[in-house]
């Protein structure tokens, strides 16, 4: 059976291009095709929208347009404010992160781990949420960077960015969040943040995929991770990608007209499907903090279920949802994040992050629900004695 459209609850994960994003790009991709760093006026009538791109993207943070640098992704981002912090202060070796960060932080750090540089990965509670004691613990004379994601991909869980920066500024240590997650779901103001550097991309907030920003505060030491051109005042080479740019600053002008009042329905919408699953659905469990978080995500832990599968039975009625999973030759590795804060492997393997967006409805989450107990009981009743028998710690600890 397939479905003949689709439920989509993976917003966290990619978002679709909005109609008006597109309208915008268009006419960069056809007559407006010129290079903006070509001195006739082919290029030269691309300096203006390019601008007004930087102009929009930066008033979505509340930063000034001279501090935004484009990017290919959040992915860079992150690891272009990562290592210009260690090569603009080569006295300072050492880098404090998380645990739980998002593998463009994670694994960057893991790679300069390797060339002989120290990092700390700060452990989490088992709600998701970071010890700022522990925090001020780990800095150190030579702490280089600081890069601490805002809002967790899979939990949904906000970590304490203000009082991270102000712990940093009264040491002199610069300081980096990752917020690819937060645009139209949390006000952003980069000075009341605190922060020095911040990370987004636009494909999550229904923008096109291979276009972001790494904020950069005035004054910031910076030394670029691309190498190339004038383009970006020299932050970062390579040729503007015109009709992306146009698509990024559209879906920031977007994402800043969300209100209040859509964030709460938002919200309302998530824990009305959140609350169904655990009641519904027998040995369920939340992982993370109910608050704060996201406004539009759940991980729901499904004990005795493959999510792996339980995924494959929903995306042939249609429904996308994501675990934290990873697969990696042929087997599936638990959710970093889920680990962290202290499930079992298989506990990490039962759980499904269920991430919406404004353009789901309540009708999308009664499909969800009319077809997900279900096919957890299909599962469990199909699992192996010896699923059963590694699983059963975990059901009494749930039941």
């Amino acid at each position: 059976m397939t479905a003949s459209r689709t439920y989509y609850f993976d917003s966290n994960a990619t978002t679709s291009v909005a109609p008006e994003v597109l309208e915008a790009m268009l006419p960069y991709l056809t007559e407006k095709w010129g290079n903006p760093s070509s001195p006739y006026r082919l290029g030269k009538n691309l300096v203006a929208p390019l601008q007004a791109a930087r102009e929009s993207a930066a008033a979505l943070i509340g930063a000034d347009p001279t501090e935004i640098v484009f990017t290919s992704c959040g992915t860079e981002s992150s690891n272009t404010a990562i290592t210009s912090c260690l090569y603009t202060q080569p006295a300072k070796r050492h880098i404090v992160t998380t645990a739980v960060e998002h593998s463009a932080t994670r694994n960057c750090c893991a790679a300069l781990a390797e060339r002989g540089y120290a990092v700390t990965f700060l452990p989490v509670n088992r709600d998701g949420s970071l010890d700022l004691a522990r925090f001020e613990q780990a800095l150190r004379p030579d702490t280089a960077v600081v890069s601490i994601m805002w809002a967790n991909n899979e939990t949904g869980v906000l970590f304490p960015i203000p009082q991270i920066a102000a712990l940093c500024r009264q040491r002199g240590i610069l300081i980096h969040t990752d917020a690819v997650q937060v645009p139209g779901k949390l006000k952003i103001d980069v000075n009341e943040l605190g922060v020095d550097l911040l990370s987004l991309s636009a494909h999550k907030l229904h923008g096109p995929k291979g276009v972001g920003l790494l904020y950069v505060r005035k004054g910031t030491p910076f030394q670029p991770l691309i190498i190339g051109g004038h383009q970006e005042e020299g932050h970062r080479g390579g040729t503007e990608n015109m009709p992306y740019l146009v698509g990024f600053g559209r879906a920031a002008e977007l994402a800043r007209a969300v209100t209040p009042e859509q964030r709460r329905t938002l919200a309302a919408l998530r824990d009305s499907l959140e609350q169904q699953i655990l009641t519904q659905i027998p040995h369920t469990t939340r992982n993370g903090a109910k608050e704060p978080r996201l406004p539009n995500t759940t991980s729901i832990s499904f004990v005795g279920v493959e999510a792996e599968a339980l995924l494959l039975l929903l995306d042939q009625l249609g429904i996308c949802a994501s675990s934290g999973s990873a697969c990696t030759t042929g087997s599936v590795a638990p959710s970093h994040v889920l680990t962290a804060m202290g499930l079992s492997p298989a506990e990490a393997r039962s759980t499904l992050r269920f991430s919406l967006d404004y353009e789901n409805t309540a009708e999308d989450v009664a499909y969800l629900m009319s077809h997900l107990p279900r096919l957890v009981a299909e599962l469990r009743a199909a699992a192996s004695p010896r699923t059963a028998a590694r699983v059963s710690p975990a059901l009494a600890r749930a039941s």
